[in-house]
């Protein structure tokens, strides 16, 4: 059996979803009971925890084949970096004590940098803090997630642009939940010893522009994918009602890409995924 953790989100559900059906028992990990209902549903069981309550993860994961993890977003009025490094050594503590065969973590590409990465910098940290903590451990880098350009969706139906701090014509890695979800169950199912990082991607690399023209496809109106300047991301989020810190680290994610540290270690060894960008998309809107 495995444990899964955050199928509230897009990539926890993912990969639990390709779990079952790679015909694997599952363990869903959530804070509630209604959350875990539509799971039960689908024969999974249903462990009720909090990811920071050390014994109650422990107990959870107790005797599985193996658990996907993931940093989830601190809440509201929270220092980011500092709930991520409570959070990473909770989890890192419950995984060593609960003595769970193996582990697979959800990371970024880019992780294999200390610093200048904005939010990814957390990653790595939780990648140093969770080597070793169980007899497999997998670091899924992935891709830069499709489900990012949610948020602007709206602003982009009403003005026709889709606002991009960068290249808007060059092609990056990306990758939606689907794959993120298939490629980490094939992943999981390895139980490779050691500390392993699998470096995942969409089908091909995909630019702002094609973005742009897929969601105009599935809106069925124009979008245009308009650079922004550099300077005004962090106002730009802020405006969106994203806290200030995290608006600078997004800000800082983005530099990081245009100044090449969002790139993979290993890039002639990267898996990809299958789904096209469209149909990427298209869970979206």
């Amino acid at each position: 059996m495995y444990a899964v953790a955050g199928v509230k989100g897009r990539v926890g559900a993912a990969t639990a979803d390709a779990l079952l059906k790679r015909g694997q028992k599952v363990r869903v990990l959530v804070r509630d009971e209604a959350t875990g209902e539509p799971w039960k549903a689908r024969r999974c069981e249903v462990a009720v925890v909090d990811l920071l309550d050390e014994p109650s993860m422990v107990k959870a994961l107790q005797g599985l084949s193996g658990v996907f993890l993931l940093l989830p977003t601190p809440p509201p009025g929270a220092d980011f970096f500092v709930a991520q490094d409570v959070m990473t050594k909770s989890l890192a503590a419950a995984v060593s004590k609960s003595k769970v065969a193996s582990v697979a973590f959800l990371s970024s590409i880019g992780a294999q940098h200390p610093a200048g990465t904005g939010p990814i910098t957390a990653l790595h940290r939780a990648e140093l803090a969770l080597t070793g903590a169980a007899p497999s451990v997998t670091f899924v880098r992935a891709a830069l997630a499709l489900e990012r350009w949610e948020p602007l969706l709206l602003g982009a139906m009403d003005s026709g642009t889709l606002p991009v701090f960068g290249n808007p014509h060059l092609a990056v890695p990306q990758i939606g939940a689907k794959d993120v979800g298939m490629l980490t169950a094939e992943a999981m199912e390895l139980h490779k010893p050691g500390t392993h990082v699998l470096e995942i991607a969409g089908a091909s690399n995909w630019s702002a522009e094609e973005v742009a023209a897929a969601l105009s496809a599935l809106l069925k109106q124009p979008i245009k994918a308009v650079e922004h300047l550099a300077d005004s991301e962090v106002a730009f989020h802020v405006a969106a009602g994203v806290p200030p810190m995290l608006a600078e680290a997004y800000a800082e994610r983005s530099k990081a890409q245009g100044r090449g540290l969002l790139h993979f270690s290993h890039p002639h060894q990267v898996k990809r995924g299958t789904t096209s960008l469209f149909d990427a998309l298209s869970t979206l809107v």
